[in-house]
């Protein structure tokens, strides 16, 4: 199994790099992870839609040109499902017993993803309707795939 994450931006607070370091280094026992930053675009406040849309397509190019075919991806979206910890264990299991040893996850920046890479993605995937930093989200989504790993194990983690 391989994991990729792909995100917006440079990660600069030193305790979520610390956070994602340490689930990073849990996760090398059940599979090789690894974390891509693409550039984020310059985007001042009060952005016309036509701006937004020039920005998320800019940022929408850099993604996926570090996605492969044969990569399921899964796009943070805050449409999209919102399962349980379970559930995503679950889905990261099927996957793998469907085999598929590829996945891939993507954060977008702070304008959200552009429809290019939406209409690319495999499956949306939400952590809820509450609007979450981008850079706080890298841990969380780290932390959740650790989770998963953990469950699907039967290990004791997921209380």
């Amino acid at each position: 199994m391989n994991i990729k994450i792909i995100s917006v931006g440079k990660l600069k607070e030193k305790y979520l790099v610390q956070g994602i370091q340490e689930y990073t280094k849990r996760l090398q026992a059940y599979t090789k992870i690894e974390l891509i930053e693409v550039a984020d675009e310059k985007a001042p406040e009060n952005l016309s839609e036509a701006e937004m849309k020039k920005v998320k397509d800019k940022e929408g190019e850099r993604i996926l040109a570090k996605v492969r075919d044969t990569e399921f991806l899964f796009t943070l979206a805050i449409d999209g499902k919102n399962p349980t910890s379970e559930a995503f264990a679950k889905q990261i299991d099927q996957l793998t017993i469907g085999g598929r040893s590829h996945l891939t996850f993507v954060i977008g920046g702070s304008l959200g993803l552009s429809e290019e890479v939406l209409k690319r993605s495999n499956a949306q995937l939400s952590f809820g309707k509450m609007t979450y930093p981008h850079q706080l989200m890298r841990l969380i989504l780290v932390e959740q795939i650790y989770r998963a790993f953990r469950i699907n194990r039967g290990e004791p983690y997921h209380k």
